[in-house]
C-alpha cells in the first residue's frame, strides 16, 4: 500500500504526512472531497494540525488523491477500525498485553492466540501496528482477564518477539 504513496508523494513530504495520518486515523476522502471519519465530517484545519501541515496541504493532497485512480480507490475505501481498549482495559477488568515485534514477525499473531487460548483467556481485541510505519512495531492484545505473568518468558521464546509488557 506504502509505494503508490510514496511514488505519489515523494517530493511532498508535507502531503505525505496527511496521507499517512488519514490512513493511522481511518479517515477517507468522500465522493463530495471531504474528509471523513466513518460519516463524521473532518476539518481542515483539524487535519491540518494532526499532521502538522499547514491547511492548504490538505486540499492539495485531497485533489491529488481524486486525480489518481489507485490512490483515490484506496482512500474512498478507508473505514475507521472503531476503539482500541488499551487505555481503558483496566476499567473494564480487562488485561492488555503488548508485544514489541521485529521485522522478523510472521507467525507471531499466530503464536501468541495459540499461547493465550492454551491458558483459556478469551481475546477480546487484537491490534498490530503497520511495520512500514513505526519504528518498534506493537501487537496489542485486549484480553477478557488477566493473563498470568509467567506467560512473558513463553511470549519472550517466539521468533520476531523483542519485548512483552503486561498489565
Amino acid at each position: 500500500m506504502w509505494e503508490p504513496l510514496n511514488e505519489k508523494f515523494k517530493k511532498y513530504p508535507a502531503r505525505m504526512r496527511v496521507a499517512q495520518k488519514m490512513i493511522e486515523l481511518g479517515l477517507s476522502l468522500k465522493d463530495d472531497g471531504k474528509i471523513y471519519c466513518g460519516n463524521l465530517k473532518i476539518s481542515d484545519n483539524a487535519l491540518a494540525n494532526a499532521a502538522d501541515v499547514d491547511r492548504r496541504v490538505i486540499k492539495a493532497t485531497t485533489e491529488v488523491i481524486e486525480n489518481d485512480p489507485d490512490l483515490s480507490n484506496i482512500f474512498k475505501n478507508i473505514i475507521p477500525a472503531g476503539t482500541l481498549l488499551k487505555n481503558i482495559a483496566k476499567n473494564l477488568n480487562l488485561g492488555v498485553i503488548e508485544i514489541e515485534v521485529t521485522s522478523e514477525n510472521e507467525g507471531i499473531l499466530a503464536a501468541v492466540t495459540e499461547l493465550i487460548s492454551e491458558k483459556k483467556v478469551n481475546i477480546r481485541q487484537a491490534y498490530a501496528d503497520d511495520i512500514e510505519t513505526k519504528e518498534f512495531p506493537l501487537l496489542t492484545i485486549i484480553t477478557e482477564n488477566p493473563v498470568p505473568s509467567d506467560i512473558i518468558k513463553e511470549f519472550l521464546s517466539i521468533k520476531g518477539v523483542n519485548r512483552v509488557s503486561i498489565y
